[in-house]
């Protein structure tokens, strides 16, 4: 969550967490003292925390597994995207180095997970991605979803609204609690959370 939220080269709040884990405050502390005390991340008080070098590539190894099993997932089980997550989580600790290099080999180094994120190499470098949320976003602003947290209560909510990786969109609707697009696929308006559309992340259009 910390690596897919921008902990690599920003600080992230607990708040952050704790609504893409759809946790508890406290739960979201004591992970982060763990955290701390194995050196992965680095806490600012009242600030937010960041990855340290070992974190960013602990993290990044942990998503290439977990990203790897997603797409084979899909594209040699025929799984749904929305039904890959929690099966990939029960395999990507469990996958040794050999283990992720061959089935990265075997499925074509895949540069993308179903769910729009990038897949680090085996040395844990990958390039960077959209840092900017849908939350952010103002009327008239047009893009595409680029990608979105890989957690359960995120890939639900966007399952259950019908909005997908790729999706362009034209921004017809901001207010405190609600995003309104307008989609291009569906040529229907869509209301989007504000706190969900935190974890969407967008591109924006290039404007001439």
């Amino acid at each position: 969550m910390i690596f897919e939220l921008g902990g690599d080269t920003q600080l992230i709040s607990n708040k952050q967490i704790v609504i893409g884990l759809d946790v508890s405050a406290a739960s979201v502390s004591e992970m982060i003292t763990k955290l701390v005390e194995q050196h992965y991340v680095t806490h600012t008080p009242y600030q937010g925390i960041k990855l340290t070098a070992t974190g960013q590539k602990r993290a990044a190894l942990l998503v290439r597994n977990h990203r790897l099993w997603e797409v084979f997932l899909v594209e040699s089980l025929h799984y749904p995207v929305d039904s890959i997550h929690q099966e990939a989580e029960r395999l990507e600790h469990a996958t040794t180095q050999d283990m992720a290099d061959r089935l990265a080999e075997m499925l074509g180094h895949p540069q993308y997970c179903p769910h729009g994120g990038v897949i680090p190499d085996a040395d844990g470098h990958y390039f960077d991605q959209s840092r900017k949320p849908l939350s952010n976003v103002k009327v008239g602003e047009k893009g595409h979803i680029e990608r979105v947290v890989d957690e359960v209560v995120v890939l639900d909510y966007i399952r259950d609204i019908d909005l997908q990786i790729e999706d362009h969109f034209t921004v017809v609707g901001v207010s405190d609690s609600t995003i309104t697009l307008h989609l291009t696929r569906t040529d229907k308006d869509l209301a989007v959370d504000r706190v969900r559309a935190a974890h969407i992340f967008i591109d924006p259009a290039i404007v001439d």
